[in-house]
Order: C-alpha cells, then sequence, then structure tokens
C-alpha cells in the first residue's frame, strides 16, 4: 500500500472516483498501490469517503480528475482532504491534473466571481497543505493558494510524441488565440519552426463562440501543429484548423493536455480540416468520445515523478530544466 523512506516516512496514494484508472497507473509508476477507499454516494447526493486503513503520520495525494460532473467530483475531493486531515495524515497534497474552474482566474466583467481562487480557499479550508496540476490554464492561479503549488508542464510530453511522428521541415507552430502565444513561442523554440497565431475575437456574454479574424505568419504549404492548453466543446480548434486550411495550409495537428471533450467536441474535431489530435489522459476518455484520428499520451509517468520529488524532498522545478 505504501513506500517506506528512512524513519518510516509513508507515501500513500488515494483516488477519487472520477478516473481511477490514471490513480492506478500513478501508483504502479510508484510501485505502490492506491489505498482502499469506502466512496460512496448517498439517495440524496451527498458523498462519504472512508478509507480502510490507518493514514496517521502519512505523506498523502488525493488524486482526482475533475470530469464531468465536476461539482461531484471537487465535492468528493474536498471530502477525501477533510478525511485524511482528521484521520491526522502528516500532509495532504491536492493532486488535480485539470484545475477545476481554472478559466475563471479573473474578472473580466462586473459582478463576476473569481472561482479559481474561490477553490483554493476550499482545498486550504479542508486541510490540503500543497497543490499539484498540470498546465494551469492561468498561471496567476499559483498565487491563489497559500502553500506550495506544484504547475507541472505536459509539454514534454505532448512534444516528445511530435518529434518522433511528424516531418518537422514542413511544420509550423500556431498559436489558437493571443492569450496562448508565450506558450506556442516555447513549443516553436524547442522544435526549431516557424510561428503563427490565430487572431480571433470571442464575445464575453456568449460561452463558446468564438470568430476567427485572419491569421499572423505564413502557413501555405505548412503542416500546422495548434498547441492548445485544454479542448472544450472543439468550437476553437476547429473554426481555427477551417482557417489555416482555408489559407493553405496541407495539414493541421492538435495538441493539447486537457481533453475536456464536451459535446459536440468529438464530432467538430473529426471535422476533415483536422488531421490528428493528440491529448493526454489527465481526464478520462470514453470509447464514445474517441476515434481513429484520436491519439492518447499517458500522463501518469510525469505524475509520479512529480509526486516522487514532493515525498523525497526533491525538486519538481528540476523536471522541466528550471522553466518549471
Amino acid at each position: 500500500m505504501s513506500i517506506k523512506a528512512s524513519g518510516e516516512k509513508q507515501l500513500v496514494i488515494v483516488s477519487g472516483r472520477a478516473h481511477p484508472q490514471l490513480a492506478e497507473d500513478i501508483a504502479a509508476e510508484l510501485d505502490t498501490t492506491v489505498l482502499p477507499t469506502d466512496a460512496r454516494t448517498f439517495a440524496n447526493g451527498e458523498l462519504y469517503a472512508r478509507f480502510d486503513e490507518s493514514v496517521r503520520g502519512c505523506d498523502a495525494f488525493v488524486i482526482q480528475s475533475h470530469t464531468a460532473p465536476i461539482n461531484e467530483w471537487l465535492m468528493e475531493q474536498l471530502i477525501m482532504v477533510d478525511a485524511l486531515k482528521r484521520a491526522s495524515a502528516k500532509r495532504i497534497t491536492v493532486v488535480s491534473p485539470f484545475y477545476p474552474y481554472g478559466r475563471q482566474d479573473k474578472k473580466n466583467r462586473g459582478r463576476e466571481p473569481i472561482s479559481a481562487r474561490l477553490i483554493a480557499d476550499l482545498y486550504a479550508a479542508a486541510g490540503a497543505d500543497r497543490i499539484m496540476s498540470v498546465d494551469l490554464h492561468a498561471a496567476q492561479i499559483q498565487g491563489f493558494f497559500d502553500g506550495p503549488v506544484d504547475h507541472l508542464f505536459a509539454m514534454p510530453v505532448l512534444l516528445g510524441h511530435i518529434q518522433d511522428t511528424v516531418d518537422k521541415s514542413l511544420l509550423t507552430v500556431v498559436s489558437p488565440d493571443m492569450g496562448r502565444v508565450r506558450v506556442a513561442d516555447v513549443w516553436s523554440d524547442k522544435l526549431g519552426v516557424p510561428l503563427a497565431i490565430i487572431h480571433k475575437r470571442r464575445d464575453p456574454k456568449v460561452m463558446n463562440q468564438v470568430s476567427v479574424h485572419e491569421i499572423v505568419g505564413d502557413v501555405k504549404g505548412r503542416v500546422c501543429l495548434l498547441v492548445d492548453d485544454l479542448i472544450d466543446t472543439g468550437r476553437t480548434i476547429a473554426k481555427g484548423a477551417a482557417a489555416l486550411k482555408a489559407a493553405g495550409a496541407v495539414g493541421v495537428i492538435v495538441a493539447a493536455t486537457h481533453a475536456v471533450f464536451s459535446d459536440p467536441a468529438t464530432e467538430l474535431l473529426s471535422s476533415p480540416d483536422i488531421d490528428r489530435v493528440i491529448v493526454t489522459d489527465t481526464l478520462p476518455l470514453p470509447e464514445v468520445k474517441r476515434w481513429d484520428r484520436l491519439t492518447v499520451l499517458p500522463i501518469a509517468p510525469l505524475l509520479a515523478r512529480a509526486i516522487h520529488e514532493v515525498f523525497d524532498d526533491g525538486s519538481v522545478t528540476s523536471m522541466f530544466d528550471g522553466a518549471a
């Protein structure tokens, strides 16, 4: 069940019910197992969690993927953190590969919430000492939590696959909007290929609706690699891919960390304008949301390495050449 270190230091992996396979994969990478948990949902929707073994004095990592129904899985993770605190766990780390409410990181209009900050406060109130997440939608979310935040990057996972499977001679990295230019620029540098940008305008009053305006950069005759942190409904990516093909691109490959894939994402991403979609398994993807041009890469090795570094008081930053 646990890893023992000097002084009987003990690592415990705890999982919510949203994506148990990810927790199992992480535990396997760490040569341990997931702690047996009695997790239930009562008839009225209330959640309950109790651990089947002692967690006193342990270093606990609570893994939960925030897929739909996101509020239920968030509440389950908070309840598990509270149970660990009351059972005298020594340190509790929340592992949320896809940070819930991460897109609500600032006020765009009056009388709006900053829900990403509220989530950090909820984790702290429940008893979390540390947060671990992958590719936060906005880097400032790290400052919402008064404790260590391990911001991991999936780029090495995605980048390695791209380098192994795509001919770089015709490749151009494309940012789907102005907000992702910095990330796309890093991709461009790592691959040693040109960069292009899609300029789009979004109506703040209409969710998930995007209008593509113009492409900055030459994409004619190029294979375009669209990079983003997440794909929700897929409308942004689908419109971007169509614009790239209309501008003369000979191929469009999409690479993103979080496959939220809310309807109608699968239908839109199956468009002939998109040749391949590459994502990681930070979120569970049922078979009905998979198709032949989708590649799902494992994120468990990255998370397991970070968990090991935290448990062993090592350096998470060193995993990313000082970029973390």
